[in-house]
């Protein structure tokens, strides 16, 4: 058993993610952890030495039994990943139904003679991806009402793992549309450890905006002043809240020092939030997009989301109680000091005050009825 962290192999043993850094970003990297695994030693170091003979000798047993789960942990990883692989290769055959109905490139059975008298704009399901996107809690407050119009362009959505570096990639595909020339959008996550998971950044498509259709800016005219000698007003262009600013996602600085504590709180949390929409539309959009579309899986969200909310209140409930009977208590202690009270004022010789006589005889109130 090693009793000490080996340093000189760390940068060959960094995930694959920290090989597409830059040498000198490599180097920062790597001198990170170091640091990070040493301070990691020495408080290890620290813990092991304190312990008596008889307890290390148990607490080694113990790392034993803890290296046996981690390596078993990564077998799990390794076929959980190809187990994934397997199953997307079984899903695929039936997105492609599911893309030929929604766009209208078959009929469905029972359909199809009266589909030839449809009009072009009748065939398939219209809005399909742009309703079950807000449909979903996440996405809805993303999409604004300025998108919508170029989200019916939307005709499918997918996902692949990608492995150098390690990642996944979202691709939404649009038909000819009168706001972009991208027939194709994707977004690219880079993860330093898939099973955290850690995000190293984020990439998404510069959008080729047709003239004047750019949803995510707007243009704000103001007229100049009395007696300006510009007549013409004066234009600026402001950024808008838009889902398409999701191909934009927020970037780290090339140098962490230009940032301080508070911006830097600032983009963690706008990256764990670009994450969780790319998340949202991997994990549930894509998969379940029909249930969305029908509602019936926001319904199934909500049922969960009262049943952790029971669970909280259950436990609010139960330390109320705890509060309630703690009160009891003390109420039966202040009842039970003045029955003695007056059991001694008795024994002196002086008659007690009949009412206090009646409330000491009275049992404690309930006060959870």
């Amino acid at each position: 058993m090693k009793e000490h962290l080996d340093m000189s192999d760390l940068s060959a043993s960094l995930p694959a993610a920290a090989a597409a850094l830059s040498a000198e970003d490599r180097a920062g990297l790597v001198n990170a952890l170091k640091d990070k695994l040493q301070n990691l030693a020495g408080q290890h170091s620290d813990v092991l030495e304190n312990l008596s003979p008889t307890v290390r000798k148990r607490v080694d047993v113990l790392r034993d039994i803890q290296s046996e789960h981690d390596e078993l942990e990564a077998k799990f990883f390794e076929e959980r990943a190809a187990l994934e692989l397997k199953y997307q290769k079984l899903y695929a055959p039936l997105y492609a139904k599911r893309y030929d109905i929604v766009n209208g490139v078959v009929e469905v059975d029972g359909l199809k003679d009266e589909a030839a008298t449809d009009k072009a704009e009748d065939k398939g399901v219209p809005d399909f991806w742009l309703t079950a996107m807000k449909t979903n809690e996440i996405l809805a407050e993303e999409i604004s009402e300025r998108d919508e119009d170029a989200l019916k362009y939307l005709k499918d959505i997918k996902w692949c793992r990608i492995d150098d570096p390690k990642g996944f990639k979202l691709e939404f595909f649009f038909n000819t549309n009168p706001y972009f020339k991208n027939s194709m959008l994707t977004k690219v996550y880079h993860m330093i450890d898939e099973d955290e998971p850690i995000l190293e950044k984020a990439i998404g498509t510069d959008i080729e905006w047709l003239p004047g259709k750019c949803l995510t800016q707007k243009i704000l005219k103001k007229k100049p002043k009395k007696g300006s000698k510009n007549a013409k007003p004066i234009t600026k262009t402001e950024k808008c809240d838009s889902f398409f600013n999701f191909f934009s996602p927020p970037q780290l600085p090339d140098d962490e020092d230009d940032i301080d504590g508070e911006e830097a709180e600032e983009l963690q949390n706008l990256m764990e939030q670009d994450y969780d929409i790319g998340s949202t539309i991997r994990d549930k959009i894509i998969p379940h997009a029909v249930s969305w579309f029908t509602g019936e899986a926001a319904q199934e969200d909500e049922f969960d989301g009262i049943e952790e909310d029971d669970d909280e209140d259950d436990d609010e409930d139960d330390d109320d109680d705890e509060d309630d009977e703690d009160e009891d208590d003390e109420d039966d202690e202040d009842e039970d000091e003045e029955e003695s009270k007056s059991k001694r004022k008795t024994k002196k010789g002086g008659a007690p005050n009949a009412g206090v006589t009646e409330q000491a005889e009275q049992p404690p109130e309930c006060k959870q009825q």
